[in-house]
């Protein structure tokens, strides 16, 4: 009836209302394609989130559902309608409560087959939680049936701890590791797949081998740490949307690192098509909000996301409250007059270049100089030629003796970690840099006389599972683990640490805590100290501050890494970079 008046002022019920004829011709044309009074479940539920308007032209005001629809579309008015389920009989330990709530909620998810995000806080569990819902799916099968195998996507640095964890929690099922320069392929790899319950293999190799992957059919992939496929252009991610499955789990401590194009790609996994096409959300939602703040389309996208992303933080006594405090200090360091003199050269003779130079060639100016002063905080032999590295590990131990007095941070860790040796506990050592690692762990053996670990990208995957099962021993054997942020920052479980030490800041804050919480998780009997050092008067006393003030600028704009900074102008960087008084200690 509107639209045949044809004019933006009708009337009705006896009263002259405005109207936008584009529309009603947009309702009508929304109508015509769903004549058959049908529509896929996916495309109901963000209907009944509102997220209709560019879709049918109106809004669509709510929608009313009977039986286990009504049951699935309830989260979205606030509720939670899902029936708690029993603890497997045969899962080997006991969940706890909140525990029991995600297993429910990802069977509840999966009878619909619809994809979900366990996106819980590090350390609450949530490789238990999944592996309770493979024994709890298996347990209401009628006799004699079986289900396909789930593929199981996780960093190589877990491997083995997932391996292990199937084996203590549920001994039954069958698992295998697909790794290594042994592993099968094409139909002997189906072969195998289908006579266990979970195949684990990592990212990197499902672009490798995808066609030896596409050849099984899954009932379920899972994504372990599924930040991994946060940029959705990447090979990577591209390989992991194109597996066949009708379930998929994505499995994530910190669902947005950066920007909230990573949601959108997680969500474009877990239910393909839910959220549009990468463009439109970015038009729709990411922009509005990380560039204006928008509380509106903030509000619409968390109506749209929620049913299908379950969060729960440590911090919250209500999921937890047995586990310890966690107490975060900053341990502020000075330069030595070595380093001071490095920094200023370097600032000096790189700002003119920044200055002459613009796109792509300046940010990438930037970008290394930010790199150089960073290592130049850290240690001034971070910056000198690999000899000097290779006569670090000489047997006599002679070019180690004076090296941590040559940087201000170095001097302030040797302190901290004499108390943390002296008094029996045991410590993680973060940092950005592989060669820092190797100074780092030279200096704590020489000075402290102690055994240290050292874990990096490079580290084979055997080596690893032996430092991690020598460290958790706790017997004093090797008191500190120094650990490359990349290879060692996440999937880890270190209880015997009650101390962290970031060395470097990688200026992201989800990255710092998933970091963390290698040491603050389930299973941490007592308070953890972390510690964060900064450099006085430097770069990184800066931008801590920013860091700091602007917490949300950190979460989506910071926390990219250094690209933020490129695009200052060359008096704000200066101002940024210039060396302070403060910076260096006055030596007598």
């Amino acid at each position: 009836m509107l639209a045949k008046q044809d004019s933006s002022i009708v009337s009705l019920d006896g009263k002259w209302v405005q109207v936008d004829q584009a529309q009603v011709r947009k309702a009508l044309e929304f109508f015509a394609s769903h004549e058959d009074d049908s529509m896929s479940l996916v495309e109901a539920m963000r209907l009944a989130a509102g997220d209709s308007d560019h879709e049918t032209g109106l809004p669509i005001w709510g929608l009313e559902a009977t039986g286990w629809a009504s049951q699935l579309l309830s989260p979205l008015e606030g509720e939670s309608s899902f029936e708690e389920i029993a603890q497997p009989s045969r899962f080997s330990g006991t969940l706890r409560p909140y525990q029991v709530t995600g297993l429910s909620w990802l069977r509840f998810l999966d009878r619909f087959g619809l994809g979900a995000c366990l996106a819980d806080d590090m350390g609450l569990g949530k490789t238990v939680q999944l592996i309770a819902l493979l024994q709890s799916e298996r347990e209401n099968l009628e006799e004699g049936s079986a289900l396909p195998p789930t593929l199981l996507v996780v960093p190589t640095s877990v491997m083995e701890n997932w391996s292990r964890e199937l084996k203590r929690f549920s001994p039954e099922l069958k698992s295998h590791i697909h790794h290594g320069p042994l592993r099968t392929s094409g139909s002997e790899f189906a072969e195998i797949a289908v006579e266990n319950d979970v195949v684990i293999t990592t990212y990197a190799l499902v672009v490798r081998d995808l066609e030896s992957i596409q050849k099984v059919a899954w009932h379920r992939v899972v994504l372990d740490e599924a930040q991994y496929i946060k940029n959705p252009p990447t090979k990577q991610t591209a390989a992991i949307r194109s597996i066949k499955t009708s379930r998929r789990i994505a499995l994530t401590g910190t669902p947005v690192e950066n920007r909230l194009t990573e949601l959108w790609s997680i969500m474009e996994f877990c239910n393909p098509g839910y959220l549009g096409e990468s463009s439109d959300f970015r038009r729709r939602y990411a922009r509005p909000i990380e560039r204006h703040r928008d509380s509106r389309q903030a509000d619409q996208l968390r109506r749209l996301v929620q049913p299908f992303i379950l969060r729960r933080l440590k911090t919250d006594r209500d999921v937890i409250s047995d586990l310890p405090d966690c107490f975060e200090t900053k341990e502020y360091a000075t330069l030595t007059s070595e380093q001071a003199t490095l920094y200023e050269e370097v600032v000096n003779s790189m700002m003119g270049d920044v200055d002459r130079s613009s796109g792509i060639q300046r940010r990438g100016i930037i970008l290394s100089l930010l790199g150089q002063l960073k290592q130049i905080c850290n240690h001034p032999a971070q910056m000198s030629e690999k000899e000097e590295l290779n006569r670090l590990v000489a047997p006599d131990g002679s070019d180690v003796r004076q090296l941590s007095s040559r940087s201000g941070k170095a001097r302030r860790l040797m302190r901290l970690l004499e108390e943390v040796v002296a008094s029996g506990e045991q410590a993680l050592v973060f940092t950005q840099y592989r060669r820092m690692g190797q100074l780092l762990s030279g200096m704590i053996e020489h000075d402290l006389d102690c055994k240290t670990l050292f874990l990096h990208g490079g580290t084979p995957v055997p080596r690893r599972q032996k430092m991690i099962d020598q460290f958790q021993e706790g017997d004093g054997s090797a008191p500190v683990f120094v650990l490359s942020l990349k290879a060692g920052g996440l999937g880890l479980n270190l209880t015997a640490a009650n101390h962290v030490f970031h060395f470097d800041r990688w200026w992201n804050p989800a990255v710092e805590r998933q970091a963390t919480d290698r040491a603050y998780r389930i299973g941490q009997s007592r308070a953890v100290h972390v510690h964060k050092f900064v450099c006085l008067g430097t770069l990184e006393e800066r931008i801590d501050e920013m860091i700091e003030e602007k917490t949300a600028l950190a979460e989506n704009i910071i926390g990219a890494g250094d690209a933020w900074l490129t695009e200052m102008s060359t008096t704000q960087l200066r101002e940024i970079l210039t060396l302070q008084n403060s910076a260096v200690e006055i030596e007598a």
